[in-house]
């Protein structure tokens, strides 16, 4: 019985209660070895070889797992923050699912003159088009975030468009591994293509271990970059954190990412906390950009440190000098204690009052950095006035 055998219509190897009894194992040892295996496929895989002794010699590497240069503490769990979550969930959640624009497929391959556009698919995941160049940023079109399709924070609605639809792509961007970042169903279903995969320090053992050529996953450290299709790709530092499951190698990395074509620019947060001394770093290395797409969702004063909310993302994108910003991260799954929709009302609020320009489309809406904040969410934000 091979691990096909038990993997569910998603590509998850979680359905498997029963195949033990059905496996042709010579001895326990064997159950285990295949657990193992079961286990390394769902959760990821460890660095190996050149790989590894790339992220070993990261002066962010402790020798067992990266750690920020700053300080930055986390939430441990307690009975309170976890009452917090079970006792009061009206709000996390649409009451019905928003509308969508379903892009033709034609639609998103990239012109070939000097545009900027950007095609948001829902959280973390958008199609990027800058200066001929197509990038896809933390491609999640999973029902969950989470190891299970039975289990952990189920998105609000479904992908604008499937993977298989997107046209050829010049880059897949992973930031970091967390499973809203990082979706092992999404990576089986994009890993046929011929496209290069750009990604933070030993997450690409993931992305091999799934299916992904070795020789098509690009490592990037901070301050590092690759040239592709003409967009200069830069690893940025961020403050955050990274791992999945218990089985998976702690020693993967996280980042922030500039991407700079001849006559554009845009700087992606990953995921992170505030970290001025590194937005400065970052805006003098590269002179400011016309597009921020930060995460402003999946915030709460005992993660400070690792996440933005509103008002944190709108500090740094003044910070990094962005001529734009994208809100992200949001809308799509419950990672926090907040309004499904409080994000972007706060942001808009905070926006207007510091005459920042945002870009905010609909999900699955191709949009260029003049196009504003779509009517749908000035809508929702007004029942938080007052």
């Amino acid at each position: 019985m091979s691990l096909e055998d038990v993997r569910d219509e998603s590509g998850d190897r979680s359905n498997c209660r029963d195949w033990p009894a059905n496996a042709n194992f010579a001895s326990i040892r064997g159950i285990r070895s295949r657990l193992a295996v079961m286990t390394m496929e769902v959760f990821g895989g460890h660095s190996v070889g050149a790989r590894l002794e790339k992220l070993q010699d990261s002066p962010y590497f402790d020798g067992e797992r990266f750690r920020n240069p700053v300080e930055t503490p986390q939430a441990r769990p307690s009975l309170g923050l976890a009452w917090e979550f079970i006792s009061d969930t009206a709000g996390r959640v649409p009451e019905a699912e928003h509308p969508l624009v379903r892009p033709e497929p034609a639609s998103l391959v990239a012109g070939k003159g000097e545009a900027l556009r950007v095609t948001w698919l829902g959280h973390s995941t958008s199609v990027v088009e800058i200066d001929g160049a197509l990038v896809l940023t933390d491609p999640v079109f999973g029902p969950r975030a989470g190891p299970f399709t039975w289990m952990g924070p189920k998105r609000f609605h479904a992908p604008p468009i499937e993977p298989e639809q997107l046209p050829d792509l010049d880059v897949i961007l992973v930031s970091h591994d967390h499973y809203d970042h990082l979706d092992l169903p999404t990576v089986q279903r994009l890993a046929a293509r011929e496209t290069p995969w750009v990604t933070s320090l030993g997450v690409g053992a993931h992305l091999e271990r799934w299916g992904v050529p070795a020789e098509r996953i690009i490592e990037l450290g901070w301050w590092e970059s690759v040239e592709i299709a003409g967009l200069e790709i830069t690893a940025c530092p961020c403050r955050h954190f990274a791992g999945r499951g218990p089985t998976a190698s702690k020693a993967t990395f996280w980042s922030s990412w500039s991407l700079r074509g001849p006559k554009h620019s845009v700087w992606f947060s990953g995921d992170t906390g505030i970290w001025e001394d590194a937005w400065d770093e970052i805006s003098e290395r590269f002179g400011g950009f016309d597009l921020s797409m930060i995460e402003i969702g999946a915030f709460h004063e005992a993660w400070g440190s690792i996440h933005l909310g509103p008002k944190n993302a709108l500090a740094t994108h003044q910070r990094v000098k962005a001529k734009t910003m994208m809100p992200v991260h949001w809308g799509t799954f419950s990672l926090a204690l907040h309004d499904w929709d409080e994000p972007i009302a706060t942001l808009l609020e905070l926006a207007d009052k510091a005459g920042v320009q945002l870009l905010s489309p609909m999900m699955g809406q191709s949009v260029h950095r003049e196009s504003g904040v779509a009517a749908y969410w000035q809508e929702r934000a007004k029942r938080f006035e007052g």
